[in-house]
């Protein structure tokens, strides 16, 4: 049973930064797809970025530059190291691996002008 637990969300003041943690289990993680998406209140959920197995990365142009998505293999985990935050970022942050299509509980972030 393939299980993801997202941590490292909360309440940031604009400009500042949060890293958010996704660890999976139950699975191969090392050749897995994982992506970031985020849902605002209202809104439909989007994508945020994604990492492939062998490391190659997309983002969203509304965090392109700001936000960066890595990998420990080892961990079994994918961060989201979020740079400049805006209040337009706030939202609930869910971690999604693709190739298995399973989403995370989702994590809130909240970003105060």
């Amino acid at each position: 049973q393939v299980q993801l637990v997202e941590s490292g969300g909360g309440l940031v003041q604009a400009g500042g930064s949060l890293r958010l943690s996704c660890a999976a289990s139950g699975i191969i993680f090392s050749s897995s797809t994982v992506a970031w998406y985020r849902q605002a209140p209202g809104n439909q959920r989007e994508f945020v970025t994604r990492i492939l197995g062998i490391g190659l990365t997309n983002y969203a142009n509304s965090v392109k530059g700001r936000f960066t998505i890595s990998r420990d293999n080892a961990k079994s985990t994918v961060y989201l190291q979020m740079n400049s935050l805006k209040p337009e970022d706030t939202a609930v942050y869910y971690c999604y691996i693709i190739n298995r299509n399973v989403w995370g509980q989702g994590t809130q972030v909240t970003v105060s002008s």
